[in-house]
C-alpha cells in the first residue's frame, strides 16, 4: 500500500475532523435540543480539548523542533513566543475585519450590515474553525501520522459539540432544522483548507515547523479566550463549563501521550 504524503494526511485528517461538526449537529434534525446547561458543558469540553492540544500537541513540539536548531534556550523560546503572538494577532485581525455575526454581541467587521445573517454566522464560525484545521495540518505535516493523529482525534471530538451548539443557536434564531444542520455542517468544511495550508507550509521547509506549530497554537488560544470561554459563562453555567473544560483537557492529554 502506498504511503500517504504528509500533505494528503493533513487534508484527510482535517477533513475527518471537520465532518464531526456535521455529525455533532445531527440531533437537531430529530428535534433533540440540549439544554443551555448541557450546551455550555459541551462547549467547555471543546475549550479544554483545544487548550490541551495547544500546549501538549503544538507548543511543546514547537519548542523541541526549534531546540534542535539552536544551541541556546533563549532562541527556541523566542521563536515560539513570537509565533504564538503572530497566530493570535492573525485571528484577531480576521475577527476585526471579516464581516460576521455572533449570536449575542451582534454584527462585527467590515460590510457586515450588507450580508445576509446566515452568511455572517457562517463566517463567524469559519474564523473559529480555520485554526483547528491549521493545527491538524501542521501536526501531520511536521510529525506524520504519529504527530497529527492525536490532534485530529481531539479536534474532531470537540467539533461535535461545537456543531451542535451552532445548530441549536440557529434554531433559536428561527431557522428550520434542516437549514440549521446544513449551516453547521458547512462551517466545518473550512478545516480541510486550513489542513492543506498547515501541512503545505511545514513540509515546504522544516525550518518553518516550530513557527507553524506555535502559530496554530496561538490561533486556537485566541479563539478559546475571546469566544468560547466567554460564551460558556454568559448564562451562569460556569461550573458546568469548567467541568467540561477539565474533562476535555485530560482526555486530549491522554490521547496525545497514548497515540503520540
Amino acid at each position: 500500500m502506498t504511503t500517504l504524503s504528509p500533505l494528503m494526511l493533513g487534508f484527510l485528517g482535517s477533513l475527518a475532523a471537520g465532518l464531526m461538526t456535521a455529525i455533532g449537529a445531527i440531533p437537531v434534525l430529530f428535534g433533540r435540543v440540549p439544554s443551555p446547561r448541557t450546551r455550555d458543558l459541551a462547549l467547555g469540553f471543546a475549550a479544554g480539548v483545544m487548550l490541551s492540544a495547544s500546549f501538549f500537541s503544538l507548543i511543546i513540539p514547537a519548542l523541541e523542533a526549534a531546540g534542535s536548531r539552536h544551541d541556546s534556550r533563549a532562541g527556541p523560546a523566542a521563536i515560539v513566543c513570537i509565533a504564538i503572538l503572530i497566530g493570535m494577532g492573525a485571528i484577531a485581525l480576521m475577527n476585526e475585519y471579516l464581516p460576521h455575526e455572533h449570536f449575542q454581541t451582534g454584527r462585527e467587521g467590515g460590510r457586515a450590515a450588507s450580508l445576509q445573517r446566515v452568511w455572517l454566522f457562517v463566517i463567524a464560525i469559519t474564523i473559529h474553525n480555520f485554526p483547528e484545521g491549521l493545527a491538524v495540518g501542521v501536526g501531520f505535516g511536521g510529525g506524520g501520522l504519529q504527530g497529527g493523529l492525536p490532534i485530529a482525534i481531539g479536534i474532531g471530538l470537540q467539533n461535535a459539540p461545537e456543531g451542535l451548539a451552532v445548530a441549536v443557536s440557529l434554531l433559536a434564531e428561527g431557522y428550520s432544522r434542516s437549514r440549521a444542520w446544513g449551516v453547521a455542517a458547512l462551517t466545518g468544511l473550512v478545516e480541510p483548507l486550513g489542513g492543506l495550508i498547515g501541512a503545505g507550509v511545514v513540509t515546504f521547509s522544516t525550518a518553518l515547523l516550530p513557527w507553524g506549530l506555535a502559530f496554530a497554537a496561538g490561533a486556537m488560544l485566541y479563539v478559546i479566550s475571546h469566544e468560547i470561554i466567554p460564551e460558556t459563562h454568559r448564562c451562569g453555567h460556569q461550573r458546568q463549563a469548567t467541568l467540561g473544560l477539565a474533562i476535555g483537557l485530560v482526555i486530549m492529554l491522554f490521547l496525545d501521550v497514548w497515540l503520540g
